[in-house]
């Protein structure tokens, strides 16, 4: 059984910086696409960034620049280094199995967790 578990989320000012992390149970990282997609108050889920089982990585074009995917294969966990954040940035984030058709619907993804951005 695959069990996604974010952590990570909290409030921080614009400008500020966070990093969240999933450790994932039951799939190896290293053979699977991973990603994080979030959701904001009143809207829809998107897709965030991507972590390529062979090593690329991919970023929507608000957070380029800004966010950084990573992963560790030892410990099979995913990270998100987020630097600058926005009040826009402001939702619950989730670790998820990257679904390649349908990048913003993962078909196995975490319980989430929450990040505000304001003053």
């Amino acid at each position: 059984q695959v069990q996604l578990v974010e952590s990570g989320g909290g409030l921080v000012q614009p400008g500020g910086s966070l990093r969240l992390s999933c450790e994932v149970f039951g799939l190896s990282i290293s053979r699977y696409a991973m990603s994080w997609v979030r959701q904001a108050p009143g809207k829809e889920l998107e897709w965030v960034s991507v972590f390529a089982s062979n090593g690329n990585t991919r970023y929507r074009d608000s957070v380029k620049g800004r966010f950084t995917i990573a992963r560790d294969v030892a410990k099979n966990a995913l990270y998100l280094h987020m630097n600058n954040l926005r009040p826009e940035d402001t939702a619950v984030y989730y670790c998820a199995k990257h679904s390649p058709a349908t990048p913003s619907r993962p078909g196995v993804k975490g319980q989430g967790t929450q990040v505000t951005v304001s003053s």
